[in-house]
């Protein structure tokens, strides 16, 4: 295990060459979004793509929670670990996080694994829209809705802990009416296939290069992340993992880092010759 520090070799194993950078929940709680699973994160049930696709009931559920959560999620803004990202230089950051962060902080080479909350599908004709748009509309539909329920919780993925939904009111798609679902991969849903492909191009490259897989803020608890890690271990490539807890990917880690990703991050950038302003976007040096 390694602490942040003059002496950090994970921090020196990541400050050159090649570099993925894998990133999870964790890294945006800072910017006031809960995780899943850290310390102290109570026990959450994300609901299904099964659930929600089948039926309005379900549906009703989900946007009535979504509502309320995405109300606040939206105001997130990036922080430092997040700026410290996009100052890396890195071949490829992957998310598993929906909440548009990366985007937002300047990141440029980026696989959203899971897609982006800020987006919205519709089941029949797959129109994508802005959530904004619908957000209005549900404002619209469900006038004081929010102000009824202020002081609910926030999920990672803009859910919020609520059982009163039954009156929640749902527009559908404005082309066709169909059902609209946010243009994220729910538990039970595959992630497309050009995206993992992508991300496994990536890793794989690292082996012939001297790189490094770099995860910060996620327990690997699904595939969808633990897969890269293990793949970078079946080809040699060194891995650290930067997150407070035990992960799943523990034991394939090269280095295992416990400490604040935004403070380790930013460091790791200034290693690799960038600086980085909490309240700003990073400058090269």
């Amino acid at each position: 295990m390694t602490l942040v520090g003059r002496h950090d070799p994970a921090l020196e194993r990541c400050a050159s060459g090649p570099l993925v950078v894998l990133t999870g929940a964790g890294l945006s709680t800072d910017s006031g979004i809960p995780d899943y699973r850290g310390p102290g994160a109570p026990a959450r049930m994300p609901m299904t793509y099964q659930e929600f696709v089948s039926g309005p009931a379900a549906q009703q559920r989900y946007w009535a929670r979504s509502h309320l959560g995405w109300s606040r999620m939206r105001r997130a803004e990036p922080n430092a670990g997040h700026r410290a990202v996009a100052a890396l230089g890195a071949d490829l950051v992957i998310t598993q996080n929906v909440d548009g962060l990366h985007e937002a902080a300047g990141t440029r080479d980026l696989v959203a694994l899971h897609g982006r909350i800020a987006d919205v599908i519709c089941l029949s004709c797959r129109r994508t829209t802005p959530r904004a748009a619908l957000q209005q509309r549900l404002e619209d539909a469900n006038p004081g809705w929010a102000a009824r329920h202020s002081d609910v919780a926030v999920r990672p993925d803009g859910d919020v802990d609520l059982d009163d939904t039954a009156d929640f009111v749902v527009p559908g798609c404005v082309d066709c009416d169909g059902p609209l679902k946010p243009d994220v991969v729910f538990f039970g849903e595959n992630v497309p296939k050009p995206r993992v492909e992508r991300c496994y191009a990536a890793v794989e490259a690292l082996a012939g290069a001297d790189g490094t897989l770099l995860v910060a803020g996620s327990s690997l608890t699904v595939m969808s992340g633990l897969r890269f890690v293990r793949r970078a271990a079946r080809h040699g490539i060194d891995v650290v993992i930067l997150n407070r807890g035990t992960t799943r990917g523990d034991d394939l880690a090269t280095h295992k880092v416990e400490a604040g990703t935004s403070e380790w991050l930013t460091a790791l950038a200034a290693g690799r010759g960038a600086r980085v302003d909490p309240a700003r976007s990073p400058t090269a040096s």
